[in-house]
């Protein structure tokens, strides 16, 4: 029962023979023979190989400990098989997002186009002998100025995304 706790328990730990004899201070072999049931480890040693595996001595003495199957690989093909639909429904979600992003960007261009179409530019006839509304016009101005410029190149590139975003099925 020993023996096969000791095997059990090292092969569960990822640990070889050679391994766990460095970590006890023993010659592989003593570990070979403890598994193979021809010798026991004294109280002492049994005491060390539970801290070595990190559990009870009362465990390491106990009954049979089955053999985990860490390496199965269904379980892992599971879990990877898990993760991919998890990755996969992120990036559908992510690219809804962003498609709706663009269309909610092109259609705020499009307003603001049509607010400055109906405006006419008022600014213009302003008296610009009072400081604030000089200020105020040249703020206004500036902006009309740079979003006309800088506005068809960003409905252009967020049109485009909506093209590559759209859901293809």
């Amino acid at each position: 029962m020993l023996s096969e706790n000791i095997k059990a328990i090292r092969k569960s730990k990822g640990l070889s023979q050679q391994e766990l004899a460095v970590k006890l201070n023993v010659v592989r072999q003593t570990i070979s023979k403890w598994e193979q049931g021809l010798s026991v480890p004294d109280s002492d040693m049994l005491i060390s190989i539970s801290e070595v595996f990190e559990i009870s001595v009362s465990t390491l003495l106990g009954e049979n400990i089955i053999e985990s199957e860490v390496d199965d690989l269904k379980a892992i093909s599971a879990k990877l098989e898990v993760i991919n639909l998890q990755l996969a429904q992120r990036k559908t979600t992510r690219k809804k997002i962003l498609h709706w992003l663009l269309i909610s960007l092109c259609i705020a261009i499009i307003a603001v186009f049509a607010v400055l179409l109906a405006l006419e530019s008022p600014y213009l006839g302003w008296n610009y002998s009072n400081p604030e509304t000089a200020v105020l016009g040249v703020a206004f101005h500036s902006f009309e100025w740079l979003f006309i410029r800088v506005a068809p190149i960003i409905l252009i590139g967020a049109m485009i995304g909506i093209f590559l975003t759209w859901k293809k099925e």
